[in-house]
């Protein structure tokens, strides 16, 4: 299968106390690049997603964001009252600090119920939110991989389309090398005649050989045919073919470029700057595969 580096996949699960919530995006990168967005409360598993990430991911500059977010079994502690002993504790601590600070603001009555505890424990044990965590990160890069995969095809798609159509450009350049060749040799013969009237036909034939092999552009045509069945060989394999197919496409480049630099005709250059146009077309696509 053919990847795109841009994905995104997002799942929740109900705890109970509350909803593990997980999002996964990515964009192209020349490199694995993983940051986290998490809540202090999945700090702790930063380490173990990470592994997990880059054991199935290969390239891309890939976003984690997570955290908890509050469940209908959480709504219950409206019904609560807040523990007396933390709020005697808070007011003493309140009073020493704002002693020494009396500029400090006192605490809001959202502070105190947001202190740990104050409401009963309404904690996620650690090892429960731990294997939650990452059976949930799995599902989640299942459904990531997948938009991945479907993406690459559509890419994958894309780029053996415009490989087809210089497949058929390279067809119409062929014949029309021959034909070129003799029109230029014709009118150098008979600009050289003008120039030099001494000049025998021998010297003529020469100089007009070796100029033709300068400007014959059979061998980039060859090797355009080569590297497009390359790129199509690369597709099919699939698997991390982004590197692969960016070099082919600085060959594909470069004969394109000589033969446009070469031509000495208005049809093969037109067909050397069509080929241009595909070759980045396809390029910037190929930005985007793993």
């Amino acid at each position: 299968m053919i990847y795109s580096m841009t994905g995104y996949a997002a799942l929740q699960h109900d705890l109970g106390l509350a909803i593990l919530h997980l999002e996964l995006k990515s964009v192209n990168s020349r490199y694995l690049d993983i940051s986290f967005r998490v809540s202090e409360e999945l700090r702790f598993l930063e380490m173990p997603l990470r592994d997990l990430i880059a054991s199935r991911i290969g390239r891309g500059k890939f976003e984690c964001r997570g955290g908890l977010l509050p469940s209908s079994a959480s709504a219950s502690v409206r019904n609560q009252s807040p523990s007396p002993d933390l709020l005697a504790q808070l007011a003493k601590l309140q009073s020493q600090v704002r002693s020494v600070l009396p500029e400090a603001p006192p605490l809001t009555v959202a502070d105190v119920l947001r202190w740990p505890g104050m409401l009963g424990d309404q904690t996620v044990p650690q090892d429960l939110l731990q294997s939650e965590c990452l059976a949930l990160a799995a599902r989640a890069l299942d459904e990531f991989v997948a938009t991945r995969e479907r993406e690459g095809a559509k890419l994958a798609a894309m780029i053996l389309e415009r490989a087809d159509r210089m497949r058929e450009l390279v067809k119409q350049a062929e014949p029309l090398l021959p034909r070129a060749l003799a029109d230029y040799q014709e009118r150098l013969a008979l600009k050289l005649r003008e120039a030099v009237a001494n000049l025998d036909e021998e010297r003529i034939r020469q100089e007009i050989g070796v100029y033709a092999t300068r400007i014959d552009v059979a061998e980039e045509l060859s090797r355009l045919a080569t590297h497009l069945s390359e790129l199509e060989r690369v597709l099919k394999k699939g698997g991390a073919v982004g590197k692969r197919l960016d070099f082919l496409m600085q060959e594909l480049n470069r004969e394109a470029n000589t033969l446009s630099s070469k031509s000495v005709s208005a049809d093969i250059t037109a067909i050397g700057l069509e080929m241009k146009l595909l070759i980045e077309q396809m390029r910037e696509q190929i930005q985007n595969l793993e």
